[in-house]
Order: C-alpha cells, then structure tokens, then sequence
C-alpha cells in the first residue's frame, strides 16, 4: 500500500493513524517532501481526472485564473500539493479521498 499525503494535513494524519492501527503498514509518500513521480501522478490523473485536484486548498486560492484553466497534470506538476488528499495505492486500485466509503474498503464495517 502506497499512501500519497501531507504531513501538515490532518486528514492524512487521521487516515495513516487509522490504516496503522487497522494493521497496514503503507508507504507513506509527501507530495511536498517528497515529490510525485510522472508516472504516480499519470496513474492518479488517469484515475480521477480532474476529480484529483483540491479545489478548497489554499494553493487553489492563489492561483490565478489562468493557471485554474491549466490541464490537471500540468497543476500537479507545479504544485503537487494540490492533490486531493490522501490518495491511496493498494494492490493496483486506487482511491481518494477519507470519506466512509474509502474508511469502509481499508478498515471494513
């Protein structure tokens, strides 16, 4: 499992502290730390179009509306932490978001 977040977020935090917890030990990646790599930012493109973006996010706010029209790929590109956060990686499927229904596929009930 591949674990896609901020550390400053405190969805992330709630949703790593709750996978932890649930026995999975993901790989934790920072998109600002860390970065995203073109092919992880592909594949979540690819999945969620521009359903992967954050457009309640502070970066969002300070965009010009210019760069709000720009391809999503582009915008994670130059600003990765953008992404709708935490996206997660588990054995090929992909999710997004900490709602019930992605609680529900990790954690059961």
């Amino acid at each position: 499992m591949r674990f896609f977040g901020l550390k400053s977020c405190d969805t992330c935090r709630k949703a790593l502290k709750a996978l932890t917890a649930t026995g999975y030990t993901p790989e934790v990646i920072d998109v600002r730390a860390d970065g995203l790599s073109d092919r992880d930012r592909a594949a979540i493109i690819a999945e969620f179009a521009d359903a992967a973006l954050n457009r309640a996010s502070t970066t969002w706010r300070g965009l010009s509306d210019a760069e709000k029209a720009a391809d999503p790929a582009e915008l994670l590109a130059a600003h990765p932490t953008l992404m709708k956060r935490p996206v997660i990686e588990a054995d090929g499927t992909w999710t997004i978001g900490w709602k019930a229904d992605v609680q529900a596929k990790y954690l059961g009930g």
